[in-house]
Parts: C-alpha cells; structure tokens; sequence
C-alpha cells in the first residue's frame, strides 16, 4: 500500500514556474513507478510525465515536453514535478500516481494508488 500527498500547487503568472511535490509513506517507494496527470474543470483526467523506479526513465505528454521535468528522491520517498514556461492551458488540478509497473505509467488502472490532487492556477 503506499500512500500519496501532493503540495505545492498554487497560483502563478503566465510564463512562470512552480515545482510540486508528492510525498509517499511505505517502505516500498521504489518499487513503483510514478506519474503526474492532470483534471482540468470538465475535461478528462490525462498524463502529464511518468519516471522509473530508479529514476533512469521518464516520459512526458506532447503538450509539457520541453517545460515540465519529473524527478524523483527514493531516499526521501518523494516525486517532483518541475514546471516551467507555464501557460493558462496548464490550469488544473494536479495528481500523483503510482503505479507497480512504468509500462503502464501513462494509463490509469484500477491497480493504481493516487493522492488528492493539488490545484495549480495560471492566470493570462
């Protein structure tokens, strides 16, 4: 079982950055997988960027390639997402996810574990 708390979301100009933070409980952080999706009000929940176990692979939706950076501290039991350049387009609620294999990082399953989402704001 792991546990998951995301912060850092927060209200930000356009062409600004914030870095969000999830931190997981479980002594087995490693072994997962982990993402960041995203919920924009009305739309479908959808990948943002997805990082190996080891942190040695990641991926990233065409819309935050070249802006976003996911990043993770095993050590510390926490996944990060950098962003920058940020957009209007951007706005959404933000989740971490983890999942037990980084084949499927970029689709949900009913397998998945999920925090609670934090809302990020980017005003025009």
């Amino acid at each position: 079982q792991v546990q998951l708390v995301e912060s850092g979301g927060g209200l930000v100009q356009a062409g600004g950055s914030l870095r969000l933070s999830c931190a997981a409980s479980g002594r087995t952080f490693s072994t997962y997988a982990l993402a960041w999706f995203r919920q924009a009000p009305g739309k479908d929940r959808e990948f943002v960027a997805g990082i190996s176990f080891s942190g040695a692979a990641t991926s990233y939706a065409d819309s935050v390639q070249g802006r976003f950076t996911i990043s993770r501290d095993n050590a510390k039991n926490t996944v990060y997402l950098q962003m920058s350049s940020l957009k209007p387009q951007d706005t959404a609620v933000y989740f971490c996810n983890a999942d037990s294999r980084y084949a499927t990082i970029a689709t949900m399953s009913q397998n998945d574990y999920w925090g609670q989402g934090t809302q990020v704001t980017v005003s025009s």
